[in-house]
């Protein structure tokens, strides 16, 4: 059996803007299948982290691998290819305001390849049956709620069956309930074998749901194991 490999990797890792690194000497390994949430004081590096991983920017020093991709070395051409490889989830949805559910997963198809119109309607039906959204196909997002219109963009960025999720803040707008409901629609999306990174400020999430943290503080990443993060405050 062939040695399991991590889907992101770091190794004396430093990230930051221009020529001044914020994070130094960062090393984790996040596998197939793993859940983690980053979490932090707002400035304390998690954006940093996020951008770097898809490739906004690039490690300062040190190594930094995503989906096989060496994010020191990857080409401008290169990205888009990474991109595919990775779901992307927002706090602001980012949606097509002007096209109905099944246009806003369209649009990503087509924007990544996808022409055969009978599959492209055939993954839409499942992917919105996935998300419950199976009966919104024709709705508009201003039609939707809050946690419906995160479950949008959770189908988007499940389109190409990524190796990992990158969830930035994705329960920021909703309230506790929703929010509940958004992180175990994650948590069945993670045991489907997709990586889920998530920032979150919420701490009542993670004591809820626990799963191994990476603490960002002082310019360094702990990596807390599951339940193994004890902090008593949500992050703000």
């Amino acid at each position: 059996m062939s040695e399991l490999k991590p889907v992101i990797l770091l190794q004396e890792a430093s990230l930051g803007y221009t020529d001044k690194p914020f994070l130094k000497g960062l090393n984790f390994s996040i596998f197939p299948s793993e859940f983690v949430y980053l979490v932090g004081r707002t400035g304390s590096g998690k954006s940093t982290i996020l951008k770097s991983l898809y490739a906004d920017l690039r490690p300062l020093q040190g190594y930094l691998e995503v989906c096989k991709f060496d994010i020191g070395k990857i080409k401008k051409g290169q990205v888009p290819l990474l991109r595919r490889k990775m779901g992307i989830i927002f706090q602001d949805y980012q949606l097509l305001t002007d096209r109905n559910v099944s246009e806003n997963l369209t649009f990503v198809m087509h924007a990544t390849g996808w022409k055969d119109s009978a599959k492209i309607k055939a993954r839409i039906s499942e992917l919105l049956i996935k998300v419950g959204l199976s009966s919104k196909a024709s709705t508009m997002p201003h039609q939707l709620s809050g946690g419906e219109q995160q479950r949008l963009s959770i189908a988007r960025s499940l389109v190409n069956n990524p190796a990992v999720i990158i969830a930035d803040e994705p329960t920021g707008n909703l309230d506790p309930e929703v929010s509940a409901r958004i992180v175990e629609l994650l948590l069945q999306i993670n045991l489907g074998g997709t990586a889920i990174v998530m920032a979150t400020h919420d701490y009542n999430l993670i004591t809820e749901f626990p799963a191994r943290t990476l603490e960002c503080i002082d310019g360094q990443v702990i990596d807390h194991p599951i339940g193994g993060f004890k902090r008593k405050v949500s992050y703000s």
